[in-house]
């Protein structure tokens, strides 16, 4: 007959082992479960800041806009300043003339 072990327990030395490489996985997984929920963490974290960032940059862009627009606005009509007739005419507007000139006055249209 041939020697076949039949009901073969394993020995303690083989259980510790196996325990050992058990508790150690487990260790391992909690670690790498406990790093991939910070980083997913943080990733949200940081790309909810970017967002923010992102919003208050565009504001900040359009604002730019407008105060570049404004300023060529200024530019232009300070270049208009420098038109002796254009002077003429907002002094005329206000009630100014020149000593040869006279006023003329339209009366209101009566009704």
């Amino acid at each position: 007959m041939s020697r076949t072990p039949v009901n073969r327990k394993k020995s303690p030395a083989n259980q510790g082992k196996s325990a050992g490489a058990r508790r150690r996985l487990a260790i391992w997984l909690t670690f790498v479960t406990c790093f991939a929920i910070w980083a997913g963490y943080t990733f949200l974290v940081q790309n909810a800041q970017i967002s923010d960032k992102s919003s208050y940059l565009a504001q900040q862009q359009t604002s730019k806009q407008d105060t570049k627009q404004q300023l060529e606005q200024l530019k232009y009509e300070v270049s208009r300043l420098k038109d002796p007739e254009y002077i003429g005419q907002l002094a005329r507007k206000k009630g100014y003339y020149l000593p040869e000139e006279t006023p003329i006055q339209v009366e209101g249209a009566g009704n």
